[in-house]
């Protein structure tokens, strides 16, 4: 009798390795953070610090919890990403009732990054990529570099990138192997006409939000995707500690 009650209750090997699994997935997605620093010359010391100790927690609970069917991580893992979930879906919903707020800040964040352009290499290089990859200068336009003490077309301004752009700003020659890096050397000192003949003259705020509602559908599908994928850790968790418990349960009567 003790012995057919028993088998009436054992963990499920499939929802254990299925949550091995999922968080194999999660510590992968780690392992591929060092492409957008590559990209976006984000400093990888603050951003594998914060990603790198989220993911290893978030990790660790879930793939020792299941291993070794310790209820406490088990459900620590479930919490936590509970929480990681209301905090992105919290994100979303303030983003889409405050989005002018939001245009204003990106539009203060590129503007007080102008004006550093020059004082950190990592930020220079998000810059140029920003704006090499969504095609534009500046905030709202290329007179946003008037912001920096290097391109402002202020009389007294000694530097030879004055009434000038970064390069990152300038319009792509299919033809050019080698980046020209003076290529937005003067070009603001000549006339809006011909500014659009050899740079991009639409500002980076713009141009997102074209992107945005240009790729709508494909940034929903993402964060319906990831929550999706948040949800079914969750449930799958939440039913090994089930198991687990029904498991002890019926050792405890036995």
């Amino acid at each position: 009798m003790s012995g057919n009650h028993y088998k009436g209750h054992e963990v499920s090997c499939c929802i254990k390795y299925f949550i091995f699994g999922f968080n194999i997935l999660f510590w992968g997605v780690l392992s591929n953070i060092s492409s957008i620093t590559d990209l976006g010359g984000l400093d990888p010391v603050w951003l594998f610090m914060v990603v790198g100790a989220v993911m290893f927690i978030l990790g660790f609970a879930g793939c020792i919890g299941a291993l070794r069917e310790n209820t406490f991580l088990l459900k620590f893992f479930s919490v936590f990403l509970g929480i990681i979930f209301f905090l992105e879906l919290t994100t979303g919903v303030l983003a889409f009732v405050f989005k002018d707020w939001i245009k204003d800040q990106l539009n203060l964040f590129i503007n007080n990054n102008i004006r550093a352009y020059r004082d950190d290499i990592d930020l220079q290089n998000l810059i140029d990529f920003t704006q090499e990859y969504w095609e534009c200068c500046g905030a709202f336009g290329a007179d946003d570099w008037n912001l920096n003490i290097y391109f402002n077309c202020t009389d007294g301004n000694p530097s030879r990138e004055k009434c000038g752009v970064p390069f990152s700003c300038c319009t792509k020659d299919p033809a050019e192997d080698v980046i020209n890096t003076q290529c937005g050397y003067d070009v603001r000192a000549k006339p809006d006409s011909e500014q659009k003949d050899h740079i991009n003259v639409k500002g980076c705020v713009p141009q997102f939000e074209k992107w945005l509602q240009d790729n709508l559908t494909l940034v929903a599908g993402i964060f319906i995707g990831v929550a999706l994928l948040q949800i079914f850790g969750i449930c799958l968790a939440q039913n090994l500690v089930s198991d687990i418990e029904a498991v002890r349960a019926s050792c405890f009567f036995t």
